[in-house]
Parts: structure tokens; sequence; C-alpha cells
């Protein structure tokens, strides 16, 4: 049964599980991806070149963000149309078929060429689902309260740090005690294994919430991505942009293990350290810079998270460089993880209220999967290539400053728009 007849902070809260857990599940198994690409490339795209056949593991990571745009229209679409409820928990089976069918995929000394093809489409189905996630998930959020939008859709963003916690434990457990014929082996495809658990859990509670008071009461229209063309196509390029920032960091954090082995000869369990203290430091800082947002306003906040990302990230990746240890990488991490989710945690409420309710989702959902698809889940693939490249470690904190630059302008583009 739904649950009308609770209270509406236990409504409220109830929503915030539903989304935060479907979510986390969500991005678990793409960070779970990125993390092991070293050991997917050696099954699934051997090429006698180690680092041909990481690049090879990363385009597939980033083909799954070619369809999230698509996804985005689509379940976008449904979602304005049909409710937000309804698209998430189509989203959410969609993406247990998809960890269903990476967790136990044959490698390629199996069934040879069609291992990748495998592999790349169900990232492909995971990107079209999550396409549709964001957009559903945090517009959901946001109409829980309109005053604390700022608070509660900021839980978006924090599952996504639940997630990379989750994903990072794994990698530094099952790095550290186990083998690497064992990896190889059977170990790889634990994480997605624990990730089909996850799943129907996040269905269930997902079917059994209310849709949000804020839809039920506005007027639908037949056509919202035209709409959102028409009306909102200023306001679709200031929310992608100030997306920019969120989904670079996020994505680069998911490189950051491979970063820590490959580039600055750090062990395994290092990187993974480092993206655990990430992820809790995400958890943490986002809620509490959201619901700061609902009192002293979006752009003060951002605006001063970005400043200080400008200063701080290039000092602090030549300063890792110049001697790599785990205690240097995790204090860059700490001190660039608490930057970003200062900045995130207004985030999601701003693009919320950038657009009218009828073409809220379609318009969050599209604007969002671009930047991830242009920007974000070809993060990984960028620095990887820019490294090899120009030989040069610092490359990760270059991506970071552009990004940070993009979403600045951006913010000013709010600005000019009259959000504060």
């Amino acid at each position: 049964m739904a649950s009308t007849g609770l209270p509406h902070h236990a409504r409220s809260w109830r929503a915030v599980t539903a989304a935060s857990i479907g979510n986390a599940f969500e991005w678990f198994d793409f960070i779970i991806y990125g993390f092991f690409a070293v050991t997917i490339a050696k099954l699934f795209f051997p090429t006698g070149n180690e680092t041909a056949s990481l690049l090879l593991t990363l385009a597939s990571f980033g083909a799954s963000f070619v369809v999230r745009p698509l996804g985005a229209v689509v379940l976008g679409n449904l979602a304005d149309r049909r409710g937000r409820k309804t698209t998430l928990t189509l989203t959410i089976s969609m993406m247990m078929a998809g960890t269903a069918i990476t967790a136990f995929a044959p490698t390629y000394s199996s069934i040879g060429i069609f291992a990748p093809i495998v592999i790349t489409c169900a990232r492909m189905v995971q990107g079209f689902s999550a396409g549709g996630e964001f957009g559903s998930a945090t517009v959901f959020l946001a109409e829980q309260n309109p005053n604390r939008r700022g608070f509660y859709a900021s839980w978006q963003i924090a599952g996504q740090g639940l997630s990379a916690a989750l994903a990072t434990g794994f990698g530094a457990i099952l790095n550290s005690v186990l083998t690497t014929e064992q990896m190889e082996t059977w170990g790889w495809r634990i994480p997605f294994l624990f990730g089909l658990l996850i799943g129907p859990v996040g269905y269930y509670i997902r079917r059994h919430v209310d849709e949000t008071l804020e839809f039920q009461s506005a007027q639908t229209i037949s056509a919202p991505l035209r709409e959102m063309l028409t009306h909102a196509n200023t306001r679709l390029l200031v929310a992608l942009g100030t997306i920019v920032l969120v989904t670079v960091a996020a994505y680069t954090n998911v490189y950051m293990p491979t970063y820590a082995v490959r580039e600055l000869g750090l062990p395994p369990a290092g990187g993974f350290l480092a993206g655990l203290l990430a992820g809790a430091i995400q958890i943490v800082i986002v809620p509490v810079s959201g619901a700061l947002s609902d009192r002293l306003g979006r752009l003060p906040i951002t605006a001063a998270a970005i400043v200080a990302i400008l200063i701080s990230v290039q000092p602090l990746f030549g300063w890792l460089a110049a001697m790599p240890t785990i205690g240097r990488l995790l204090f860059v991490e700490a001190t660039l993880g608490i930057c970003v989710a200062v900045y995130a945690g207004p985030i999601p409420a701003l693009i919320c209220e950038l657009f009218p309710i009828p073409v809220r989702t379609t318009a969050v959902s599209t604007s969002y999967s671009l930047a991830v698809a242009i920007f974000g889940g070809s993060a990984p693939f960028i620095i990887a290539s820019l490294i090899d490249i120009t030989g040069s470690t610092l490359v990760p904190g270059y991506y970071l400053m552009f990004a940070a630059a993009v979403s600045l302008f951006a913010l000013g583009g709010a600005y000019r728009l009259g959000f504060r």
C-alpha cells in the first residue's frame, strides 16, 4: 500500500529512503565498473597492449553515457506525463537487468569477440536507465517540501556518496584479501552480485511511496520535450553548465584507484581508501550544504566552493605528484572532496527551480545526461589518454579546473536569470 496515512515528515523521509537506496544501487554498478577497469580490460578487452586494453574498457564505460540523453528524453517525458514514481520503478528494473548481465557475462577466453559486445550492451542498458534516474529521483526529492528543497534534493548526490563508499569498500577489501588470479577468476564479480541484492529492496520501496503533491496538483502537458526546447532552452544550458563540475569530479574519482596504481605507483588499497574517504565526506557534507542553501541561497555557497577548487586543485595535485604517498593521496581527496560536496549540495535544487513542474523532469534529466555524456562519462578516458600523450600526472587537476570554470560561468547565467 502507499503511505498516504503517514505524517508528512514520515512520508518525506520514506521518499528520501526510496530515492537514495535506488540511486545508490544505480551508481554502485557504474563506480564498480570504473574501479575494476584494469581487471575487466584483461578479461574482456585483451589486445596484447595494457594501455590499449584499458582505454578500450574505459571507452565501453563511456559508451553507456552516449545513450543517456536518449534515456533522459524518453524516461523524463514519462515522468512528466505519468508521474515520478512510475519512472523510478522502471529505471531500477532496467539497472538490475544490466547488472545481472555484467555479473554473469562470459569472458573473452570463453566466447571471444562476443564478450566485449555483451559487456558494452549491458553498459548501454544501464546508461539508458541512468538517463532517466537522476532527473526522476532529483525532482521526486525536490518536490517533497518546497521550503526545504535544497536539503531534500541534496540526498540525490548524497546517495551517490553512499555508492562510492560501498564500491570503494569492496575494492579495498577484495584487493587486500584476494590474489590477482582469484580477482580475475571470480573476485571481480562479487560487487556486481552484491548490487543485485540491493536492487529488489530499492524496487520494493519505490513501489510503495506516494507520488509528489506538486506533480499531483500540476497540469500535465502532452509534449514536455517540445515545450522545454521552445521556452526553456537557455535555462537548459545553464543547468547543464552547473552540473559539469559535479559529474567531472564524480568520474575523476572513479578513475582515482587506477590513477593511483598506474601513475603514482601506490598500492591498489590506497586508491580505494581515497575513494572511500571521498564518498564518506559526500554523504555528510552534501545534505548540510543543501540545507544551508535553503537559508543562504544557492549561488553564494556554490560560487565560494568553485573559487576554493580553482585556487587549490593544481597545487594539491602538484604536491601529490612530487612525493606520492597514501597519506598525501588521502589529504588531496579529503580537501577536494569537501569543496566538491559543498558545491554539489545546492545544485539539485537549483536545477529543479530553473524549470516549471510540467517539464521539470524532462529538463533536469536532459541537462544532466548531456553534461555527463559530454564531460563526465568521458573523464576517465580523457584523463588516461592525456596522461599517456603528455606524460604528466597533473592532468586530473587540469581537467577539474576546466570543469570548475565551466560551472562558474553557468552560475553567472543563473544569476542573470534572477536566481540567488
